[in-house]
């Protein structure tokens, strides 16, 4: 079977078994903080398993995106070594909430591997919990009893808590679990060696296809277990490694999911992948094959995160995507010898493949190219650098090995990967202390765990069984009850404390918008909100303090000066995307935005800058909205398919339910759960302050509103009085800058022209304190030239004199500058190099450069370093 006819098989079988079969939540996780990606197929159902929200069936199925690259559940460096590890995998997985437990879920499980698919029974190994005392958990006896209906005794395995005891992270749902395991060896080795002592051993043909977790616990913040009101069902299956059992083959890699890729990058590079079925392959071609393992499936990773709405970039979520791809580009450089991007023609192969079913990456297709191939670029330039500064690490070490601080400080300040450095070494016979490379590598992964710790208390519920309600569309204020509490220890923020209200008016972070604000009132005390989030279906009410009676009544009042200016700026986000799609195109599409009292910021699709009468258009097109006086329509509870066809736009990465709410400004239709002025009179103006690129195809606009814009001309006003009083021209400010632009010009020229007089001054002087030092005439001296003039003279000397190496120092307005001039004759016969000369030698001014070999320059901090500077350059000749 073909991998699309296996997934399809799959949900149809579990829909015979009334299951609702949901689409795959976006793979970059938007409202739960405690998570950076979907890193399996129950996250996105998180909320019911804690009970904080009710599903749309008691009975789901799905394959899920998942992305395993942080935290807990990390493969990334085992990706490429082997044959079954994968940064992004899908995720096949039947739910059960409160409903159907183990003898279905076993039995469905068996039915469908061995009875739908037709695997050989004599290759499945199952697994149940053997039970922990020390938690007072026994052993899985059900599950046992189970499958003795279907396996034989000696196929069924006891597994420890690692192995048979899934948890979703230190604390929540959890509970024991029963694995499918598949031997998919040859008969021989079979017959050879038991598979039953390879299960859970890391054998790369003896495997685990399917879970079955039995959620029944509840792990609390000291550890402890406690049991979960409701039984409910998480399975999770492989697919990958279902289409290699299912194609007959002993790798993932082998099978469809990855070849149509395999061979794009064999066309592309001229390099074959071996087969995993081939036994006794050389060690150049092991590693060809590793670097094309890595970047298949690494590019499938990237690109549906790209596709989701995750941009590379250099914090959170996006730092770990570009990690993934630069990665990829690093193997192939190193082992492919691909020195040009190539990445990004892996996409059209991807999209063909799985259009079908995730249909984001079709209609994503061009920017995902664009984004990689740019990223491609900027790393390969990136590698160039690091191969520079590597140069001249190597050129001032003594000895043959190299400091380990050094080669981690190339890897954690230019992004360059360790494993290269060592090859490189490697073949200019060097080597690098790895124990100083790895000590500074713990002390910055001290620094950033300790940064990012935090630890949670268990919820303390006030109000057992509370559904909690938002009522912040209608209200700022609201007589609430708190529900529920949590302290949260964090070495970022302190101690905070979480709030549940049971009818709050807060808006929690969401859509792009911020967090509201404000305070909860009581008769005797005011507690100050300082964030509102949502988490797992819970909206979170941040404070410093705890009220001192948790079970008073209290009035919650929403900072609405903050709202106000929010709902403004986020209106008029609104607008401007309708706008930018009128004027640029509807290629435009949103892809991330930042709505906040101060200002707007949004994020979007085009692949051009965006220029000055373009600009002016979009204001003008939303300022004209605002003063048509356009009435908020707001829709709630719209059922999606009827918002879609009244012309709403759905956001790419965004995860809608069966119901939504649409905001209509005139032809503005959007899905949005934020916050918005009743009528666009209300945001007065509208004011873009800054255009430019976020990353290939990305362009951000970031603007103003309302007081921000009031602020903005007052300022404005200020400036231009304040310039009139120093031109002393108060009527006519533009004559008076263009006058003294022209005397500026004029200036220049005199100063340029003096300069060059004062280099041909210098040259007959310089050229009697010229040395002969080893054959060589060679001159370090420093001069009162700016840049420009320390060339000119350069090359003045350089083509009267032979056999020249030239060393001049400049320092114009505290800013010290090296110009090595050497004759060509010198870098022909005697190797030497003026680019290296001055990276070398710019270390003394705390500064590099580069340039050719003949003329290069260097340019630095340190002043006082250039008589150092100076001095050194003689041992070049020596």
């Amino acid at each position: 079977m073909k991998s699309q006819d296996i997934r399809k098989a799959y949900l149809q079988f579990f829909e015979s078994k009334n299951h609702l079969i949901v689409p795959s939540a976006p793979i970059v996780l938007k409202d739960d903080p405690t998570l950076m990606f979907n890193n399996s197929g129950m996250a996105q159902f998180k909320e019911f398993f804690l009970g904080n929200g009710t599903p749309k069936s008691k009975r789901i199925a799905d394959t899920q995106k998942c992305l395993r690259v942080s935290g807990k559940h990390n493969d990334l460096e085992d990706v490429g070594f082997d044959t079954y590890h994968h940064t992004m995998f899908e995720m096949l997985g039947n739910w059960s909430f409160g409903d159907y437990f183990k003898k279905e879920a076993l039995a469905w499980a068996w039915e469908f591997l061995t009875e739908v698919l037709k695997l050989d029974k004599d290759r499945l190994y199952v697994s149940v919990f053997e039970g922990n005392p020390a938690e007072d958990v026994p052993f899985d006896q059900e599950a046992f009893d189970i499958w003795k209906q279907y396996v034989p005794e000696d196929r069924i395995i006891f597994g420890n808590k690692k192995d048979n005891f899934w948890e979703m992270g230190d604390q929540g749902p959890c509970g024991p679990c029963s694995e499918i395991h598949i031997d998919l060896r040859s008969d021989a080795e079979r017959s050879a060696v038991s598979g039953r002592s390879l299960v859970n051993a890391d054998h790369p043909q003896v495997v685990e296809i399917w879970n079955n977790v039995f959620m029944e616990f509840n792990r609390k913040a000291d550890g402890s277990l406690e049991k979960l009101p409701a039984q409910h069902v998480d399975t999770g299956m492989g697919f990958e490694r279902l289409c290699m059992a299912m194609q007959g083959v002993t790798s993932n890699y082998d099978t469809d999911v990855f070849t149509p890729l395999i061979e794009k990058v064999e066309q592309i590079t001229g390099l074959k992948y071996t087969s995993n079925e081939v036994k006794n392959i050389s060690e150049e071609q092991n590693k060809v094959n590793i670097a094309i393992r890595v970047i298949v499936d690494h590019v499938r990773a990237v690109a549906f995160a790209i596709a989701d709405g995750q941009l590379p970039s250099n914090t959170g979520a996006g730092y770990v995507i570009r990690r993934i791809l630069r990665r990829a580009i690093r193997y192939g450089f190193t082992f492919l010898d691909t020195k040009e991007p190539f990445i990004n023609q892996l996409v059209a192969v991807l999209a063909n493949q799985m259009g079908e079913f995730f249909p984001e990456i079709k209609s994503q297709q061009q920017l995902v190219t664009n984004v990689i191939r740019e990223e491609e670029a900027s790393f390969l330039r990136t590698l160039e650098q690091g191969l520079q500064l590597l140069e001249n690490v190597i050129v001032s070490t003594k000895g043959k090995e190299v400091s380990g601080e050094k080669v981690f400080e190339l890897y954690d300040t230019y992004g360059f990967p360790k494993d290269l450095t060592a090859l490189i070494l490697k073949e200019k016979g060097y080597s690098f202390n790895e124990n100083e490379f790895e000590i500074e590598l713990q002390k910055q992964k001290a620094r950033s765990r300790a940064a990012s710790e935090v630890s949670t208390e268990d919820w303390k519920v006030l109000i057992p069984g509370n559904v909690e309600t938002f009522v912040g569309y209608d209200q700022t204020e609201n007589d609430v009850k708190i529900t529920r509490i949590r302290k949260v220890d964090s070495k970022k923020d302190g101690i905070l404390y979480q709030i549940v209200l049971d009818a709050t008016p807060f808006y929690p972070e969401g859509g792009g918008q911020v967090g509201d604000k404000g305070v909860l009132v009581s008769a005797n005390e005011t507690i100050e909100i300082i964030d509102t989030k949502k988490e797992n279906n819970l909206i979170l009410h941040f404070a410093k303090q705890l009220p001192e009676n948790v079970e008073a009544a209290f009035v919650a009042k929403v900072n609405t000066d903050l709202r106000t200016s929010t709902s403004k700026n986020h209106s008029a986000t609104h607008l401007m995307h309708l706008a930018l799609r009128t004027i640029l195109g509807t290629h435009v599409e949103q892809k991330g935005s930042l709505v906040s009292p101060n200002y707007l910021r949004f994020d979007f699709s085009h692949f051009s800058k965006v220029n000055d009468e373009e600009l002016k258009q979009v204001e003008n097109f939303v300022n004209q909205r605002i003063a048509e006086q356009l009435q908020l329509n707001e829709y709630r509870n719209l059922p999606i398919q009827e918002a879609l066809a009244k012309g709403a736009m759905a956001l790419f990465g965004e995860k809608y339910g069966d119901s939504v709410r649409m905001i209509e400004f005139g032809e503005s239709k959007e899905l949005c759960g934020g916050i918005h002025v009743k009528n666009t009179a209300d945001i007065w103006h509208f004011k873009i302050v800054s255009e430019g690129a976020v990353a290939a195809g990305i362009r951000r606009i970031e603007a103003i509103t309302g007081d921000a814009v009031k602020d903005f001309y007052n300022q404005q006003e200020q400036t231009l009085a304040e310039l009139k009083e120093t031109l002393k021209y108060p009527q006519d400010v533009l004559k008076a800058v263009g006058s003294l632009q022209d005397e500026n010009t004029k200036l220049k020229k005199q100063v340029e022209q003096l300069i060059k007089d004062k280099a041909k001054g210098l040259k007959s002087e310089l050229a009697s304190q010229i040395q002969e030092v080893n054959g060589v005439k060679f001159l370090a001296v420093q001069v009162d030239l700016d840049a420009t003039g320390a060339k000119d003279l350069a090359y003045e000397l350089g083509t009267k004199e032979t056999q020249l190496f030239l060393l001049l120092a400049t320092n114009q307005d505290d800013k010290p500058m090296l110009t090595c001039y050497i004759s060509k004759e010198l870098v022909d016969s005697k190797g030497l190099n003026a680019g290296q000369v001055v990276r070398e030698l710019g270390k003394y001014i705390n500064g590099g450069g580069g340039g050719q070999p003949f003329f290069a320059t260097a340019g630095g901090k340190n002043s006082a370093g250039i008589p150092e500077a100076l001095e050194k350059a003689v041992n070049f000749i020596k």
